[in-house]
């Protein structure tokens, strides 16, 4: 498996697991459009468009960092002009940047929840939308949403429908486009982790530093999303993959080295359905 000169245009890349994406295709030396909003540090959010273009050329890899905001039409627009003109072309999205807050109803305001529906469901309509030309031009063309499956139990909606709605917009987008593009090829599928993923969502929204020791790395995301962009993208399109589900199918065995601190249980995600128990010989819980 290969993306040794292939194209990917990733939202969300100037950190966590869309960073790790980056960097597991710019090991084979994949031209990389990174485009997110960080330009300048911030000391609660680590990484920049350009710490991430560092790694990724460092890694092997062609950068192309992008001031992207994927609420902005006409940004999204110029952004994808802008990789196509540096690139000739692209062979991969992936819809990686999200939006959070999990609040009940009464406590989330407007302006959050316009947000996460701007961000999550409007933006991967949007950057789908305007790779798709491009994409029906590529050899082996994928979209992928950093999405969960379409699991509805109330419970998943209970505590924060306005964030699980706009998840499950991104959801949503797989499941229409991949029906809706399939005689053209593009491939369209969904990755979400079973356990918390130690990205700064975790540290600053859910679980706080102690939480980060009880979540698997971002390259578990990286290594299953590899897989998916070496699959032909007419043989594989409509899924929602979850991450050691697909690893252990395509061969994998060591999870625990994706554990940032083995002697902790590890948190799980939501939105993963009871039916879908860990592989065989996969635990949550702490090593002994």
């Amino acid at each position: 498996m290969s993306l040794a000169g292939k194209t990917l245009f990733i939202t969300g890349a100037s950190r966590g697991i869309g960073l790790a994406i980056a960097l597991r295709a710019a090991r084979d030396g994949a031209n990389i459009a990174i485009a997110a909003k960080t330009a300048d540090p911030n000391p609660k959010l680590p990484g920049t468009i350009y710490s991430a273009a560092s790694e990724i050329e460092a890694a092997g890899g062609k950068p192309l960092p992008l001031v992207v905001d994927v609420r902005d039409e006409a940004n999204v627009i110029a952004a994808v002009e802008q990789t196509v003109a540096a690139f000739g072309g692209i062979d991969i999205c992936v819809n990686n940047a999200s939006a959070i807050q999990l609040t009940g109803t009464l406590f989330t305001d407007m302006k959050r929840y316009d947000l996460m529906h701007q961000i999550n469901t409007r933006g991967t309509y949007l950057v789908s939308k305007t790779c798709i030309p491009h994409l029906r031009r590529a050899a082996n063309p994928h979209v992928l949403n950093l999405s969960p499956p379409l699991d509805m139990k109330p419970r998943w909606f209970g505590n924060h429908v306005a964030y699980t709605m706009a998840k499950f917009g991104m959801s949503m987008c797989v499941l229409g486009m991949a029906e809706e593009f399939k005689d053209d090829g593009v491939a369209f599928n969904a990755l979400w982790p079973r356990t918390g993923i130690a990205t700064a969502a975790i540290r600053n929204a859910l679980a706080g530093d102690d939480g980060m020791l009880m979540c698997r790395t971002p390259e578990i995301m990286a290594d299953a999303a590899y897989w998916i962009f070496n699959q032909p993208s007419k043989a594989c399109s409509g899924n929602f993959f979850i991450d050691d589900m697909l690893l252990y199918a395509a061969g994998e065995r060591d999870f625990d080295k994706y554990r940032v601190d083995p002697t902790k249980p590890l948190m799980p995600d939501f939105f993963v359905p009871e039916e879908c128990a860990p592989p065989p010989g996969v635990s949550l819980a702490a090593m002994v």
